[in-house]
């Protein structure tokens, strides 16, 4: 049902709307979910209130939704308007044509300034919260890791990176993180500690240091080149300037 939520909308035409979608926000609720609260509050919740008309190619729980972000991840999100142009998206999405740039932090420091890791991704059998990169049949998956910054802090060791992804499976860029051993700071699904030891308890994160930061792709109905992008969100930034007091930075 539509709800009066407020929505930062960095492009919106007659197709389609590109969304900056805060964490903390589910995009649509699951299949067969029957709780209101669970139905209530998601992007799709707001998409029905601030735009007339959906795509109706994603079906009754998820009118308009080409592609997804993880609840406790924020950043960009194409919304379609009607079907032609959704079905173009979704074509664009699995020929590759869309470039999906994330920023992460990542515990750690990653060794490689560049390092793709190239792992099938399916449900882990045992936490079902959980995606594995140790199943034999799994997607296909490929995340693509560069080193913006290296911090040596009073709290650890970090790692800022730019994350390019080829694909779009269920907690991708989480799940590759962890399996080079460096977990997403606030990813405790995947190995992330609860509290960064020494950071004042007010900057510790509810949320995983994960944003969809850049969306480049070409207008399916126009042709014209699209190039969006969205800062880090406020606590992001302010968990990232913390850290960076008193530490030593190698780029």
């Amino acid at each position: 049902m539509p709800e009066d939520i407020p929505l930062h909308i960095l492009h919106e035409d007659k197709y389609l709307a590109v969304i900056n979608k805060p964490a903390g926000m589910m995009v649509h609720a699951g299949a067969g979910t029957t709780d209101d609260v669970r139905n209530r509050g998601t992007l799709v919740n707001a998409l029905l209130f601030h735009f007339a008309k959906l795509s109706d190619v994603g079906g009754d729980l998820r009118p308009g939704i080409v592609h997804r972000l993880d609840k406790l991840t924020s950043g960009l999100i194409l919304v379609a308007k009607d079907d032609s142009t959704h079905r173009k998206l979704g074509d664009m999405f699995s020929r590759r044509q869309v470039t999906k740039t994330y920023l992460a932090l990542l515990h750690g420091h990653l060794k490689k300034d560049d390092t793709t890791v190239s792992l099938p991704i399916a449900r882990d059998l045992i936490r079902r919260t959980r995606m594995t990169t140790r199943r034999a049949d799994g997607r296909t998956a490929v995340s693509h890791f560069h080193v913006l910054e290296r911090l040596t802090t009073p709290q650890g060791p970090f790692t800022l990176v730019e994350v390019r992804i080829e694909t779009g499976r269920t907690h991708q860029i989480r799940v590759h993180a962890q399996s080079l051993g460096h977990p997403v700071v606030g990813d405790t699904l995947y190995g992330a500690p609860h509290l960064i030891p020494g950071l004042a308890p007010a900057l510790n994160l509810e949320r995983n240091f994960l944003h969809a930061a850049h969306l480049s792709f070409t207008h399916p109905q126009t042709g014209k080149p699209m190039d969006l992008a969205a800062p880090l969100p406020v606590e992001l930034e302010s968990f990232l300037q913390a850290i960076r007091t008193n530490s030593s930075t190698i780029e």
